[in-house]
């Protein structure tokens, strides 16, 4: 190499090394921000998962406290007195204290809890799903059948967690209104249904033999 080529080269690096320096006096800020900022969300991160641990242990024990009573009345009062943090935890909360209600007779505090459950739009699906269907139950003297019907077919729509459960009540109200047939055939559909367990398929053929039916033989699973 000569040594013009030499120098021009040395030139070169030269200029490469004052481009960086002036990018990194430039735009080395951004850099840093991003440190602090890949820092401070793994420690807010870690901050929020030791809140939570927190709050649900805080939860769990004030839960605990409230069921070592044996009296329902004050298991219930103590039970109104625990605050949940979270919509999941507020969800857990009454419906043990909904619970606790119906065990002293106050139906329509029951009744009440399950409901402001079942209309919480942030909780997953199948909280509010339970909570409406163990709110008719609390209600099976108090609404009329028609009442208990329109809701639980609200709960028996395709893809519904609790939709075969549902489809049992509508037979018992068929039963109720005196429509044995009606009944008869939910519950042979309902035994055929490949998501029905074993205990629901035998609940139902049981019911269908009080009618005066003949159980249809369960269908073997395909595949």
């Amino acid at each position: 190499m000569s040594d013009a080529d030499s120098f021009i080269e040395e030139v070169t690096e030269e200029v490469r090394r004052d481009r960086m320096y002036l990018l990194l006096r430039r735009w080395g800020w951004v850099g840093v921000v991003a440190v602090v900022a890949i820092v401070g969300g793994a420690a807010f991160n870690e901050y929020r998962k030791a809140r939570d641990a927190s709050q649900a242990e805080a939860l769990g024990d004030a839960i605990l406290s409230a069921l070592e009573q044996n009296d329902s009345a004050a298991r219930a009062a103590d039970l109104e007195g625990v605050a949940a943090q979270s919509p999941g935890g507020d969800a857990v909360l009454k419906m043990l204290l909904s619970a606790s209600q119906s065990e002293t007779g106050s139906e329509v505090a029951a009744v009440e809890s399950l409901n402001a459950i079942a209309v919480q739009g942030d909780l997953p699906e199948i909280y509010r799903h339970i909570a409406s269907f163990k709110a008719l139950l609390l209600q099976s003297d108090a609404l009329p059948a028609s009442d208990r019907r329109q809701q639980f077919e609200a709960l028996a729509v395709p893809g519904a967690p609790l939709r075969l459960l549902a489809e049992e009540q509508l037979a018992l109200i068929d039963m109720s209104e005196g429509d044995t047939q009606a009944a008869i055939d939910r519950l042979q559909a309902l035994r055929q249904d490949a998501e029905a367990s074993f205990d629901l398929q035998q609940r139902a053929a049981q019911l269908i033999v009080a009618l005066g039916g003949e159980p249809e033989p369960v269908a073997a699973p395909q595949g």
